[in-house]
């Protein structure tokens, strides 16, 4: 599913001055008469170090040595723990203006579970996602599986070992590519390659030296669908997610602009050119409707486990993973969305959360909203309150009938988690 289809000048217009006042976001209050009865947040966890360091892929990119982190690679950042707390602060007002917990009361352990897999970036995303919205209530935060291993419910893993459903697994993430596959993909992504073999200096890199191809966009691309792994892609789009996902980062935790890629990205539409790689990368392994409802299975049966009514647990906090937003996203067939200001169609740190309303009349309904941080507020270490707030965006899916609000019939979308 591709969940960002619009001309990258209309992106660079929601990312302008000009549209600040739309893009401001706003803490959507209830509407007169709704309660809020539940809330399932799905989680990326928040700014981390790069995952890839060193004599790694990422180091043999350039011909420029990539700044060393003090943080250990892939794991939460000291910026990331304060920003996460921010948002957990956040969230809390934002529950509380609309009637679902009192303030400064700590909520019964049966009210609140804050579940991540057992990663440490999700973990301590977790942990001080709950220090920030419920301080100094001792709120536990449960992770099941040994330290650095991936969680059932989180792991996005093939779990089909058969032939059919390989081949119709990979035609689907061809399909995901581009209507004429991986090649018109690349092809696409043409100019953006360029702009990284330009920022890294590729034809000088040591990757350049030991294999001979000296243009990211030439290096060939294979796709895998194996069972107990992770659909994969290697190539351009993959190196070029690796690279672009550690620019991104540096400029989140506040690098001064000059060291950020060196000081070579200039404005708004190289950024926004960079992050379509790493968008792309997230489409095509985890996008296409057939994977995300297979890999997304066992999170989408748990949020079905939770999401009752008269439920006594009134929140749940899953943190996992960007792979997890895609798929999650594409297999509740949500339709196309912008979020302004930010660089990454699944910002991290962001929220799906899904939302379990009643209306004046009784019925129960569901709502859907991307609820994160812009990318500014992350560089700016920006707090959060009711005043200046996280980002919403209200989402839609294409099988559940939004009225002026947002919401839809939870029946309906209880009967669409039934059937994965």
């Amino acid at each position: 599913m591709k969940y960002n289809k619009v001309a990258l000048g209309t992106l660079l217009a929601l990312c302008s001055t000009a549209v600040l006042a739309q893009s401001a976001g706003n803490s959507n209050p209830a509407p007169k008469g709704y309660t809020l009865e539940q809330v399932v947040l799905v989680s990326r966890h928040g700014l981390r170090a790069p995952l890839a360091t060193g004599d790694s892929t990422l180091g043999k990119s350039s011909a420029y040595a990539f700044p060393a982190w003090e943080t250990k690679g892939s794991w939460l950042t000291p910026k990331g723990q304060v920003l996460e707390a921010y948002f957990g602060h956040y969230i809390k007002d934002w529950l509380v203006q609309n009637g679902l917990f009192e303030k400064n009361v700590c909520p019964k352990a049966e009210q609140v579970t804050v579940y991540t897999n057992s990663k440490q970036r999700t973990i301590a995303t977790g942990e001080f996602f709950a220090a920030g919205a419920f301080p100094g209530c001792n709120l536990p935060v449960e992770n099941r599986e040994a330290i650095d291993t991936m969680d059932y419910t989180f792991s996005p893993v093939i779990r089909d070992g058969s032939e059919a459903f390989k081949k119709a697994g990979l035609k689907a993430m061809e399909e995901e590519a581009s209507s004429t596959g991986i090649a018109g993909m690349n092809k696409e992504l043409k100019p953006a390659y360029d702009l990284l073999n330009k920022i890294v200096d590729y034809k000088d890199s040591p990757a350049c030296k030991e294999t001979g191809i000296c243009d990211i966009s030439k290096i060939p691309t294979t796709l895998s669908f194996n069972k107990d792994k992770e659909p994969g892609i290697n190539g351009p789009l993959r190196l070029g997610t690796i690279i672009s996902d550690a620019f991104i980062l540096q400029y989140y935790d506040g690098y001064p602009m000059e060291d950020v890629a060196w000081g070579k990205i200039k404005n708004n539409k190289e950024w926004l050119e960079l992050a379509q790689i790493k968008d792309k990368y997230g489409e095509v392994l985890f996008g296409a409707p057939l994977v995300a409802k297979h890999v997304a299975k066992p999170l989408l049966d748990y949020v079905d486990k939770t999401m009752k009514t008269g439920s006594e647990e009134e929140l749940t906090v899953l943190v996992g993973h960007d792979s997890n937003v895609v798929s999650l996203l594409s297999a509740l067939n949500v339709k196309p969305y912008v979020l302004p200001d930010t660089f990454e169609n699944t910002p991290i740190g962001g929220k799906i959360a899904i939302e379990r309303w009643q209306s004046p009349k009784g019925q129960e309904l569901v709502r859907l909203e991307y609820i994160y941080q812009t990318s500014d507020q992350i560089r700016n270490l920006v707090p959060l309150n009711l005043k200046t707030p996280a980002q919403h965006v209200t989402l839609e899916m294409a099988d559940c009938p939004t009225d002026k609000h947002g919401f839809c019939s939870f029946e309906t979308f209880k009967e669409k988690l039934a059937k994965f």
